[in-house]
């Protein structure tokens, strides 16, 4: 720059004096000094933007290589866990610390009582289902409006309209329900080994009478009922009767709306396998075929 501006000086000097093609070259010559100034001025702006973009790159790297660091020792923390791991019990079994054919036994014991235990439900299961067939067929269709049979969890449940029971307000049974009843209990004469449980359900709505405080009592006295028909009209043996009430508690819909209250007021006859007879399935110790074999 400083040489452009000695030319310039010279030249502005000159002009008076010098000829007319002496000052064209030096206008030439200014000229090309010009941009080579410009020229070395782009490359300082370039050289300043790659610095830049290097030094960020730079930063990345050094960010990605303190990462892979990091993962490089986790992995070998991890290692020398696994390492003292395998270790322990590799020592361990050749101490007698682990006794893998014990173990094997074991499981193999585990899983002979595990098939006992699916070939037993699958026993109950079909019970169930035949009970539940059984119970269906003899139902008339006009019947079956009023009467739901289902099987939950291995329990047959008998679910009974209050409708076709009772008068409402009433516990009393009424002549319709009778031969509804009667069906019922040949079924469960049939199937001695089974406990049945009459449970009363109302809805939410209080009543109020003389000798009912509340839906618990209603609930309770319609149960009973039912137990009654089934111990002395239709001889099923009151031993494995139990009558047991669950007031407005248990509602499978709303009290909302009359079809919900109506829904809601019902008798379950709940019939399952007796307790101690489940039992004595499960304690039938799969080892007997073990010896046998």
């Amino acid at each position: 720059m400083k040489k452009i501006l000695i030319l310039l000086t010279a030249a502005v000097c000159m002009t008076s004096c010098v000829s007319k093609k002496q000052y064209v070259t030096l206008q030439e010559e200014y000229n090309k000094l010009k941009g080579e100034y410009a020229e070395l001025q782009n490359q300082q702006q370039t050289t300043k933007v790659s610095l830049a973009e290097a030094t960020t790159n730079a930063r990345g790297l050094a960010d990605r290589l303190a990462e892979s660091q990091k993962a490089k020792d986790d992995w070998e923390e991890r290692y020398a866990e696994l390492k003292k791991t395998l270790d322990n019990s590799i020592a361990a079994n050749a101490t007698g610390g682990v006794n893998i054919n014990k173990l094997v036994d074991q499981i193999n014991e585990s899983n002979k009582f595990i098939k006992h235990l699916i070939e037993a439900k699958d026993r109950s299961d079909s019970l169930n289902r035949t009970l539940t067939e059984n119970l269906t067929r003899s139902l008339t269709r006009e019947e079956t409006k009023d009467v739901n049979v289902q099987v939950l969890k291995g329990v047959v449940y008998v679910s009974l309209a209050d409708n076709m029971l009772y008068q409402s307000g009433s516990y009393e049974i009424n002549e319709r329900a009778s031969e509804t009843i009667s069906k019922i209990a040949k079924i469960i004469k049939d199937y001695k080994d089974y406990e049945v449980l009459i449970e009363g359900n109302t809805d939410n709505v209080p009543i109020s009478k003389p000798n009912i405080r509340n839906n618990w009592d209603l609930a309770a006295l319609r149960a009973s009922s039912v137990v009654q028909e089934l111990q002395n009209k239709y001889g099923v043996d009151p031993k494995r009767l139990t009558a047991g009430s669950r007031g407005e508690y248990n509602p499978i819909m709303k009290n909302d709306t009359e079809v919900g209250r109506q829904r809601n007021r019902r008798t379950q006859i709940i019939i399952t396998p007796k307790l101690d007879e489940f039992m004595e399935l499960i304690e039938q110790a799969p080892a007997d075929e073990g010896k046998s074999e």
